[in-house]
């Protein structure tokens, strides 16, 4: 059992990128004793997927020690989209379409934190955003200035390329530091790469309320190309995901972002971490560690039965080379493989289905199709079998 200094001290170093003002602050704040409220916001512009995992790990660390903590829902600030490294505008949503897709936020997010706890709470900020008049939110704009909100990258890089910058966007860092004035938080978490939008709300709770925020910011979880593990760049692993469908996503990866991910996508003990760091550089076989890896995440999301399944299902698929046992199955008069690719999914449209039959990437029942007139002839009691790439099934009956 580790005492609480040896809490503290993972939860200041473990996936930390940096805290302002400091660290140091920081630890003397929390070994006082002092309960802090802390929170995090969630803009909905889609599914929750392995990067909110990663800040959700934080403020789990946070709560067990007694702190009180604040998941903001973003329903307004969804509605603008964040231009965080955005090259343009995001699409405008609703506010029933952001409502859409929170909806089964809580769930998720109870996999990580303990919702049968006091120490957490769900806000919205349209609770109090809609309610600013013309008049308030010229005080707002009143402690910021233009130069210092086209420092951002993104901006600048946008500036250049000749692309647009609309007005909502150069507010969102003024509604999101709106927040933490409006919930008088001591501290904000996120990934490193909203560092600027927290940043924004420290300046404004200094000026506002003359009090000193507490910012930190976690490392990211990338691919070796230094890309972001998101939806946008077409890699993410959702919190949502079927148990094999994650398993099979995570054993994915590159080798290089094994150690990574157990530092900062599990809640695998520290000490473990340092040894499986050890066992890489001695040589053990990757593959063991992924398969450790993938096993750790489903579990965490989705429990220790539905891990073992889902690592026998991976074994039986890439080891024996057999079917998996789970499969989406669909009831289909179609035989035309191009047809049955778009009703099963495995393909989002017939031009996909099509490039996916002529690079080889097809098979019905075993046996590689590479006619895009191919028809299934007969589809017995059992079902057919038609299976995309290595990792994707679907059953035709």
């Amino acid at each position: 059992m580790r005492n609480k200094a040896q809490q503290i001290k993972e939860v200041l170093e473990r996936g930390v990128e940096n805290i302002y003002p400091s660290r140091e602050a920081l630890e003397k704040v929390l070994l006082s004793g002092k309960k802090l409220r802390i929170y995090n916001g969630i803009d909905p512009t889609g599914k929750l997927q392995i990067g909110h995992g990663v800040v959700l790990l934080k403020l789990r660390q946070l709560q067990d020690l007694g702190h009180e903590i604040i998941v903001l829902i973003g329903d307004f600030t969804a509605q603008i989209g964040d231009p965080t490294g955005k090259k343009d505008t995001r699409k405008q949503l609703t506010h029933d379409q952001v409502m859409e897709n929170a909806k089964s936020y809580k769930k998720q997010i109870g996999k990580i934190l303990d919702l049968t706890k006091s120490n957490v709470r769900f806000l919205h900020n349209q609770d109090w955003t809609n309610k600013l008049k013309p008049v308030d939110m010229l005080e707002l704009a009143h402690h910021f200035t233009v130069a210092r909100l086209l420092e951002r990258d993104m901006f600048q890089e946008r500036i250049k390329a000749g692309y647009d910058i609309t007005i909502s966007e150069f507010l969102y860092p003024i509604f999101q530091a709106y927040d933490a004035v409006t919930m008088d938080v001591d501290m904000q978490i996120g990934g490193s790469d909203q560092m600027f939008n927290m940043l924004a709300g420290r300046t404004l709770m200094r000026k506002m309320k003359n009090k000193e925020k507490f910012v930190l910011t976690l490392k990211l979880l990338e691919d070796p190309s230094g890309k972001k593990m998101g939806k946008t760049e077409g890699n993410a692993v959702f919190l949502d995901m079927p148990p094999a469908e994650m398993y099979g996503k995570v054993m994915s990866w590159s080798d290089g972002m094994i150690l990574p991910a157990f530092e900062i996508a599990t809640n695998v003990p520290w000490e473990e971490v340092l040894q499986i760091k050890k066992d890489l550089a001695n040589g053990k076989n990757p593959k063991i560690l992924k398969m450790l890896l993938a096993y750790k995440i489903v579990e965490m999301y989705h429990g220790e039965p539905a891990a073992i399944t889902a690592e026998e299902n991976f074994k039986q698929v890439f080891e024996e080379k057999l079917n998996p046992d789970e499969m989406p199955k669909f009831k289909t008069k179609e035989r035309n493989i191009v047809e049955v690719l778009v009703i099963t999914e495995l393909a989002s449209s017939k031009s996909e289905a099509r490039r996916l039959i002529k690079e080889g990437g097809i098979k019905v029942d075993g046996k590689k199709v590479t006619d895009e007139n191919f028809r299934i002839e007969k589809i017995d009691a059992d079902g057919v079998v038609i299976q995309k790439g290595k990792r994707h099934f679907a059953k035709i009956k």
